[in-house]
């Protein structure tokens, strides 16, 4: 729908190695954001430069190939686990993907199968529970060893033992890495380098965890107070 306008007067850097988070309402345009940095949109005006260079000067096939996205609904193929996990890198040997599927915490589950990573997922992973399709994806991503990794929060769904490990294997990912991450919980992101606030297709607030919560009436302020007095 070109006539429509998402995303309006946005003008960021995402610096390199550090976690950027994305914080706001639904409907915000966060999801956009990266959709537009994965190349599924071209965007109407302006530009999307990487290391210094207009995202048009690569192919999209070389722009993917550094990204790597763990989104909110995982997808896994009707297969084993050993083929959804090295999706991530075809041709990857034995040794990388059992060392990615214990950076993401999945050998924990995938060693109690009779199977082990020769186990099949069901069709969509519906023979896996929520935490470990999650640690599936996990494990591709850490396998494809991105520059630049994008995470749709998905902790939210799990329950609290699955959640930490969850959270465990995500913070290994993102260490000494570009992140960047669609935040629904906000206890999750205190320790970003960069929180982007967004409403309305706009970042309307723009700083760290300590920096936001002491701006008066702000909208981080805000969703935090309401999260956290739950």
């Amino acid at each position: 729908r070109p006539e429509e306008t998402v995303l309006k007067g946005i003008d960021i850097i995402i610096p390199s190695k550090k976690l950027t988070a994305l914080v706001g309402p639904s409907g915000a345009g966060k999801t956009t954001m990266t959709a537009l940095l994965m190349g599924f949109y071209k965007p109407g005006s302006g530009s999307i430069i990487f290391d210094g260079k207009p995202a048009e000067q690569f192919s999209l096939s070389a722009l993917r190939k550094q990204i790597a996205l763990v989104p909110q609904d995982i997808f896994l193929f009707g297969g084993t686990i050993r083929e959804n996990i090295s999706y991530g890198k075809p041709g990857a040997t034995e040794d990388e993907i059992q060392d990615a599927a214990d950076k993401a915490n999945a050998l924990e589950f995938i060693d109690q199968f009779p199977k082990k990573l020769d186990t099949l997922v069901g069709e969509r992973g519906t023979q896996l529970s929520g935490g470990q399709r999650q640690r599936i994806a996990i494990a591709r991503a850490v396998l494809k060893d991105p520059c630049i990794l994008i995470l749709d929060e998905a902790t939210s769904s799990l329950d609290s033992e699955s959640e930490k490990l969850v959270q465990e294997a995500l913070e290994k990912l993102m260490k000494n890495r570009t992140s960047i991450v669609i935040a629904h919980r906000l206890s999750t992101i205190r320790k970003a380098d960069q929180i982007l606030v967004m409403e309305k297709g706009s970042v309307v607030e723009t700083g760290t965890h300590q920096e936001l919560i002491n701006v008066p009436n702000g909208i981080y302020r805000n969703l935090s107070e309401l999260q956290f007095a739950g």
